[in-house]
């Protein structure tokens, strides 16, 4: 009796790419209230960057288009600050899209 090896195909995961993230993201704190500003973009690309907050209670806001650079998203983040302030972070229940 000969045995026929099967080939067992294993679905391979697909790898996440590894991300740049700008030195200027961070914490920002004002008015008593933190939240975690990410701006990335992959490794080694020279795509565009995405800009992410994250506040305290873990809600995510993700901002719908792509920024050049990664100082034109600090620039919008601080004037969405500036405009609306950080508790505008905080107010919606729902996902919020900038």
């Amino acid at each position: 009796m000969r045995r026929m090896a099967q080939e067992i195909k294993v679905a391979k995961k697909a790898k996440e790419p590894k991300l740049e993230h700008s030195e200027l993201s961070g914490e920002f704190t004002e008015d008593g209230v933190t939240v975690l500003v990410d701006i990335f973009r992959t490794q080694g690309s020279q795509e565009d960057w995405t800009m992410e907050v994250v506040t305290q209670s873990e809600d995510l806001i993700r901002w719908d288009e792509p920024f050049e650079t990664d100082r034109d998203a600090f620039d919008e983040f601080l004037a969405t600050i500036a405009r609306d302030g950080i508790a505008s972070f905080l107010e919606d229940s729902e996902p919020a899209v900038h």
